[in-house]
């Protein structure tokens, strides 16, 4: 495997990586408001291929936010207790925003880096024609 295919297979991995990272963002983004859901989050893995003797991020295991959750109080809601107070998410909306702008610009700068090698082994297929 040449120097220009692990670098983009490096930044291809970290792309999918980071994708899947806004989707948990924009699902924890979209169900702020339902009563009992509990933020995710995702975590990342470097996995070396000994075939290859390249290192790729993998997404690991989605795990819940153990934070409590809030408490609101609205006797008309129908999930209401006696005290008239329901469990609502622990979805942070000013994290959430933060977390989806890094995953936003690591994404960017992957992708840029994605463009750049395959820009640079371009050139070099050119230079080699000549």
């Amino acid at each position: 495997m040449s120097d220009f295919s692990k670098a983009l297979s490096v930044t291809a991995s970290a792309l999918r990586a980071q994708a899947a990272r806004l989707t948990h963002v924009s699902e924890n983004i979209s169900n702020a408001d339902t009563p009992g859901y509990r933020r995710k989050t995702v975590s990342f893995q470097a996995v070396r291929d000994l075939a290859t003797d390249v290192s790729e991020v993998r997404v690991g295991r989605v795990s819940l936010d153990r934070k409590n959750l809030e408490e609101i109080y609205d006797p008309s809601h129908p999930l209401a207790d006696e005290t008239g107070h329901y469990e609502g998410s622990n979805v942070d909306l000013m994290i959430e925003v933060s977390d989806a702008r890094e995953a936003q610009r690591t994404y960017e700068a992957n992708l840029k880096m994605f463009d750049q090698t395959r820009q640079m082994s371009a050139s070099l297929m050119d230079l080699l024609r000549r």
